[in-house]
C-alpha cells in the first residue's frame, strides 16, 4: 500500500467514527500524523472529538479543542454526512431538506471556516470536502442530498480560489456508491440504480477513497485547489 510522509503534520477528520473518515483517519496516522477526530459519538484511539457538525458553536469549540489538544491544523478531512431518506421530490418535508442540508452543506462550510484563519496565518494547509458524484449528477429519490454534495463542491471552488496563494490548498472528492454504513436506510432500488451505473460493476471500498483523500491532503499535492476528484468505478465522465 502506498503512504504519504506526514510526520509533523496534525490532522483533523470529521465522521472519523466509521466508513471513509475512519479509514481516512487511519491512514493519515499510519503516515505519521497526529489525528483528531470529530463525530456524534466518542472515537477510541484519537483525540475524540464530539459535537454536531451542522452546529456552527459546535464546529468552533472542536476546532479550537484539536488546536489546543495538537498545537496546529494542518489537515482537514470533511467527511461527516447523511444520505436523506430515499423519497420523491414531493414526499421531501421542511425538515428532511433543512437537516440533509444542514449536516453535509452547512457542516462543510463551518469545519472550512473555522480551520482557515489559523492555517493562513501559519501558511500552510490541506482541506479535503467529500463530496459525492449525486451532486455532479444528481440521483433520482435524493434531491436534497444531490444539491448538498452539489453546494460542496462549489464551496470547494470558491474557498480554494479564495485562499488562493496562502499556502492552503481546497479540494473535494466526489465518490460514486461507496460500500460504507452511509448506506444504512436507503432502498434497494436506490443503491441499485447508484450501482448499475458503475462501469466497474461494483460498490468502492472506504480504502480506496482514504488513497485519494491522503494524496489531497498531503504536500506531494501542490498545483492543484478548488477541483473535484472523481473516484466513481468509471461512472463520471466528465
Amino acid at each position: 500500500m502506498n503512504s504519504y510522509d506526514f510526520t509533523g503534520r496534525a490532522a483533523l477528520v470529521t465522521g472519523g467514527a466509521s466508513g471513509i473518515g475512519a479509514a481516512t483517519a487511519a491512514r493519515l496516522r499510519e503516515g505519521g500524523a497526529e489525528v483528531a477526530v470529530f463525530d456524534r459519538e466518542p472515537v477510541e484511539g484519537y483525540v475524540s472529538l464530539t459535537g454536531d457538525i451542522s452546529s456552527s458553536a459546535d464546529v468552533n469549540a472542536a476546532v479550537a479543542e484539536a488546536e489546543r489538544a495538537l498545537g496546529k491544523i494542518d489537515v482537514l478531512v470533511n467527511s461527516a454526512g447523511v444520505p436523506g431518506e430515499s423519497i420523491r421530490t414531493t414526499e421531501v418535508t421542511d425538515a428532511e431538506w433543512q437537516k440533509v442540508l444542514a449536516i453535509n452543506a452547512n457542516g462543510s462550510f463551518y469545519m472550512c471556516r473555522a480551520v482557515l484563519q489559523g492555517m493562513i496565518e501559519r501558511g500552510y494547509g490541506r482541506i479535503v470536502l467529500v463530496a459525492s458524484i449525486a451532486g455532479k449528477e444528481g440521483n433520482p429519490m435524493a434531491a436534497a442530498y444531490s444539491a448538498s454534495k452539489a453546494a460542496v463542491i462549489a464551496m470547494a471552488k470558491a474557498i480554494g480560489k479564495d485562499v488562493a496563494g496562502s499556502g492552503v490548498l481546497v479540494n473535494c472528492i466526489a465518490p460514486a456508491v461507496i460500500e460504507t454504513p452511509i448506506l444504512t436506510g436507503l432502498s434497494q432500488h436506490h443503491i441499485d440504480y447508484m450501482v448499475e451505473r458503475i462501469p466497474l460493476g461494483r460498490m468502492g471500498k472506504a480504502d480506496e477513497v482514504a488513497a485519494l483523500a491522503c494524496f489531497l491532503a498531503s504536500e506531494d499535492l501542490s498545483f492543484s485547489t478548488g477541483a473535484t476528484y472523481d473516484i466513481s468505478g468509471g461512472r463520471a465522465t466528465f
